[in-house]
C-alpha cells in the first residue's frame, strides 16, 4: 500500500510540473507603455537650448560715418562699374568755362559755375577733376598751349581757394587742337575759348 502511495504522489508531481511549464510558456509578456504625453520627451537638460533660452533680437549695428566712408569707397572700388556710373551722372551736371579772347582771368559769370564744381566736390571725396584749357585757332599753336595752360590753372587755383586739394585738380593744355566749332567766326570762336571739366575716380 505504501509503495503504491509513493508512486501517486510521483506521478503527481510530475504532471503538476508539465503542468507548470506549458502554462508559463504560453504567457505573453504585455509591453510596458509610457502614459500619454510622456514619450520622446527629454530631459529638461538634453532638449534643445533654442526652446528653452527666450529669443533676443539682436540690434542694428550704428556703423560711424567714417566707416561708411570707407565701406562705399571699397564698394566702388570692387565694382567699377558703379564709379563710372556716377561720374557719368556727375560729368552731365558740369558746365564749361568761358574766355575773353587772349585772357586767361575768371569772369564773375564763370566763378559760380567753378563755386558748383567745388561743392559736388566735397560731396564726393571719391573723385578728381581734370580741368582742360582751350582756345581759338588764332595764334600758333605754341602760344595757344601756353594759353590754354594758363586758362588751366587759373580754374585750378580758384577751384583750390574754396576748399578742393590740389592733390584731385589736375590740368591739361589742348590749345586750339580739340575745337568744338570750326567754323572761323566770333560766335564759333567764343566756344572754344574755355576751360573743360573731366571727372575721373579718385584711386
Amino acid at each position: 500500500m505504501k509503495w503504491f502511495l509513493n508512486f501517486f504522489r510521483i506521478v503527481f508531481i510530475a504532471t503538476f510540473g508539465v503542468f507548470l511549464i506549458f502554462g508559463c510558456s504560453q504567457k505573453k509578456v504585455a509591453p510596458t507603455q509610457e502614459p500619454s504625453g510622456v514619450q520622446n520627451q527629454l530631459p529638461i537638460d538634453k532638449k534643445d537650448e533654442r526652446l528653452i533660452a527666450p529669443q533676443i533680437k539682436d540690434e542694428p549695428k550704428k556703423i560711424p560715418p567714417q566707416q561708411t566712408e570707407i565701406m562705399e569707397k571699397e564698394i566702388i572700388k570692387a565694382q567699377p562699374g558703379i564709379m563710372e556710373a556716377k561720374i557719368r551722372e556727375l560729368q552731365s551736371s558740369l558746365k564749361d568755362v568761358y574766355f575773353d579772347y587772349d585772357r586767361y582771368d575768371i569772369k564773375e559769370e564763370a566763378k559760380g559755375i567753378i563755386r558748383e564744381l567745388a561743392q559736388l566736390m566735397q560731396k564726393n571725396k571719391d573723385i578728381k577733376v581734370i580741368i582742360e584749357g582751350h582756345c581759338d585757332e588764332r595764334g600758333t599753336n605754341e602760344y595757344n598751349l601756353g594759353l590754354g595752360d594758363k586758362r588751366a590753372n587759373a580754374v585750378k587755383n580758384y577751384l583750390m581757394s574754396l576748399g578742393i586739394p590740389s592733390k584731385r585738380i589736375e590740368t591739361v593744355s589742348y590749345g586750339e587742337e580739340k575745337p568744338v566749332c570750326r567754323e572761323s567766326t566770333e560766335a564759333c570762336w567764343s566756344k572754344n575759348r574755355r576751360a573743360h571739366f573731366v571727372l575721373i575716380g579718385d584711386k
